[in-house]
């Protein structure tokens, strides 16, 4: 009987916590936009910083935003660059985006 208490002791502990894990993470939880990992996938992720930003997610927030324009980004080709200011602007006019 002594052998069977600690596992039971444990597993409830772990089946406890483990709820408490799910609850605070749907309660509590942040949600990001959905539109910035779809700039951030335009972008050649790269991450080297020549845009002046720490890396292409912080680019793509600041894309949104309408803080900067693709031509930041040094190393992106001239068609993704094209590609990535067309969708930003229906972004931005509100506009549906087609991809």
């Amino acid at each position: 009987m002594d052998i069977i208490i600690p596992p039971l002791v444990l597993g409830s502990l772990g089946m406890i916590l483990g709820v408490l894990i799910f609850l605070v993470g749907k309660y509590f939880g942040v949600e990001e936009d959905h539109r910035i990992d779809d700039i951030e996938k335009m972008l050649p992720k790269y991450n080297c910083g020549a845009c002046g930003f720490a890396g292409c997610r912080d680019m793509a927030k600041a894309l949104l935003t309408g803080s900067c324009r693709a031509e930041s980004c040094k190393p992106i080709k001239k068609e993704d660059q094209e590609n990535l200011n067309r969708y930003l602007d229906e972004l931005l006019q509100g506009i549906p985006v087609t991809k």
